[in-house]
């Protein structure tokens, strides 16, 4: 059987495959959800989650701030509101303009048709 080919890097990742990439095991993943509140994986039939990119990219950020820089975990909280108060309110605008360039890049990528 060949072996499984790697996924692209704007690809939703199952709790399984973030916790092999991160080295965290499934249920602290599952606990930092009940922390913070901007870690919100896609949850489909059977509860089985789905992280997205910037879902990947914030547990990254967690680990780092908890297990190498030192923080507590009421102090990421506290870094991770302040920072999202200090964003500009144009969110929307913000994640519909990174939706378009992931299809973009996917489309371009998938090559002509």
């Amino acid at each position: 059987m060949a072996p499984p080919t790697p996924k692209a890097s704007g690809a939703l990742r199952t709790i399984g495959e973030l916790s092999a990439e991160t080295g965290l095991p499934h249920h602290v993943l599952r606990y930092w959800e009940t922390r913070f509140p901007s870690l919100k994986p896609l949850q489909r039939a059977g509860n089985r989650r789905y992280y997205r990119p910037e879902d990947a990219a914030l547990v990254r950020r967690i680990d780092a701030l908890l297990n190498r820089e030192g923080y507590t975990i009421r102090g990421v909280q506290q870094l991770l509101t302040s920072e999202a108060k200090a964003l500009p309110k144009n969110g929307l605008t913000t994640d519909l303009r990174r939706i378009r360039d992931l299809l973009v890049d996917a489309l371009a990528a998938d090559g002509p048709r």
